[in-house]
């Protein structure tokens, strides 16, 4: 897993390493809270500005913990100021959500582009592509906003279900109404699946896209960058994934044929206990996958069986009663424990659990449940020394 946080956030700035390359530099500035997208950011900045193609582009990242350090909150603010583009996901910290919009709200207006995924209202309200703005968020009495906090008093973990519904449907109605409202719309929608497939291709296309319909868009002349930009590759929302196998998989028979037919497996594994496994999707497309690669190799080793699970949103219970019960008797669990390897509860993420829902999953699988806290954004060190005490899991 990569670590950032003993390093100052301006050390992690990707530029052109010859300016005069491209014809046109596109500054970009992001907060997130899961160090993975740090990783498959750089590398999609790093190949345009290889390419010394149209585009080049001037990246800068931060954690959203970096920003209670005041040199990196400066270098933040400063980096701000001088962007193109503003991106945050999972804002869910308020004090430092606050942080964030003092930095950005003076800007917003001349950003070309601010792209936010699920965080607090407050930060989600800086959203702006083209006539597309979530300025009113909250306050609107449209029927996108009754939906909102219809999903919302639902849960957090039914929210961003519905929205990940919502995704799969929403872009290929949009494309076809001529309005430029629907069309900004449309890119946010996107710019959500970008996101959420997270590798590094996905994240160049998402930089592609803003650039080309915001940052140069075709209005401005004949001197804008000429652009081709891919659509989103999209993954299961549930599914199994090992890091030897050739793909997901989306159904369970398909895995154990599969691993029926692993040539690398001893008896002992064969025959050896089930352990089932349940994975963050975003670090397995991210490419930030090394510690899961890590605890399947060890359980294999020592003779037990592994079902890796995985979900796209923050219901793990999901790919729980989809893949660790027997197929041909769906009463029957098919693990003989659980680790979870997330961080974060079994239904719901760092805004809101669903106490009651994680509780009758876990009592109808009736195996024993562990849960592994990785430090994925802080040392040890900078945990012992915080009074924020443990995550949610």
């Amino acid at each position: 897993m990569l670590m950032f946080t003993q390093v100052r956030s301006s050390d992690r700035r990707v530029v052109p390493a010859e300016p005069n390359n491209h014809t046109s530099v596109m500054k970009a500035v992001y907060v997130v809270l899961e160090p993975q997208y740090q990783n498959a950011l750089t590398q999609a900045a790093t190949s345009l500005n290889a390419q010394n193609g149209p585009l080049g582009i001037d990246l800068s990242g931060y954690l959203i913990e970096e920003l209670r350090d005041p040199d990196n909150y400066a270098d933040f603010c400063a980096d701000v100021a001088q962007a193109d583009v503003f991106v945050a996901s999972l804002i869910f910290i308020e004090d430092l959500a606050q942080k964030v919009v003092d930095a950005v709200t003076p800007h917003r207006d001349r950003l070309k582009a601010a792209v936010v995924f699920p965080s607090m209202p407050e930060v989600m309200r800086l959203n702006k592509l083209g006539s597309f703005s979530m300025a009113q968020l909250g306050q609107s009495k449209s029927a996108i906003a009754g939906f909102m906090k219809k999903r919302k008093e639902s849960g957090g973990a039914g929210f961003q279900d519905a929205m990940l519904k919502l995704l799969n449907t929403l872009p290929t109605v949009l494309k076809y109404l001529p309005v430029e409202k629907a069309q900004d719309a449309r890119s946010f929608m996107l710019s959500f699946q970008y996101w959420l497939g997270g590798t590094p291709d996905n994240l160049r296309n998402f930089l592609l896209m803003l650039a080309d319909k915001y940052v140069f868009p075709a209005a401005e002349g004949e001197n804008r960058p000429e652009l081709e930009v891919a659509d989103p590759e999209v993954f299961p929302d549930l599914g199994i994934w090992h890091p030897l196998a050739p793909t997901m998989f989306e159904d369970l028979k398909e895995y154990l044929n599969w691993t029926a037919s692993r040539q690398d497996l001893s008896d002992e594994a064969r025959k050896g206990p089930v352990i089932g496994l349940v994975l963050q999707r975003s670090h397995i497309v991210t490419g930030d996958d090394a510690h899961y690669v890590a605890v399947i190799q060890e359980l294999e080793f020592r003779g037990a069986r592994v079902l890796p699970i995985f979900c796209g949103g923050l219901d793990f219970s999901k790919p729980v009663n989809t893949f660790f019960y027997d197929p041909l008797n769906p009463e029957q669990s098919l693990v003989d424990g659980v680790v979870s390897l997330t961080g974060f509860a079994l239904v719901g993420g760092p805004a809101r659990q669903d106490h009651p829902k994680f509780a009758h999953a876990l009592k109808r699988l009736n195996r024993p449940y562990m849960v592994a806290l990785p430090l994925g954004s802080q040392t040890t060190q900078e945990w012992e020394d915080s009074d924020l005490g443990l995550h949610p899991v």
